[in-house]
């Protein structure tokens, strides 16, 4: 009932800047929180930002000065900006969005997945 449409990936240097965008739509009542997450190649899932609607935000230790993740609430929209990025931020990068339906449903959806690759 909730969908997510990612943008914003592809191949750039080490050093380079990305930034990935996420827009939710379909029977949104509300969102209470928008996450990015990552998968690197034969490894799990791990948690990149997360930003919820009181605009508390938290981030994996590895990406802590370098990515920010922000939130166009008006938009259903959240941004990863990635700057000063590494060859180990290569990955398929996942948008995680949390809230309720019209029906007043939790929803917890996922985006399809975009690449990032990052040369050395």
């Amino acid at each position: 009932q909730v969908q997510l449409v990612e943008s914003g990936g592809g191949l750039v240097q080490a050093g380079g800047a990305l930034r990935l965008s996420c827009t939710a739509s379909g029977k949104i009542h509300s969102i209470d929180d928008m996450g990015w997450y990552r998968q690197a190649p034969g490894k799990q899932r791990e948690l990149v930002a997360r930003r919820s609607r009181a605009t508390t935000t938290i981030y994996a230790n590895s990406v802590k000065g370098r990515f920010t993740i922000s939130r166009d609430s008006a938009e259903n929209t959240v941004y990863l900006e990635m700057i000063s990025l590494k060859p180990e931020d290569t990955g398929v990068y996942y948008c995680n969005v949390r809230g309720s339906t019209l029906d007043l449903q939790s929803y917890d959806s996922w985006g399809q997945g975009i690449q990032v690759t990052v040369s050395s």
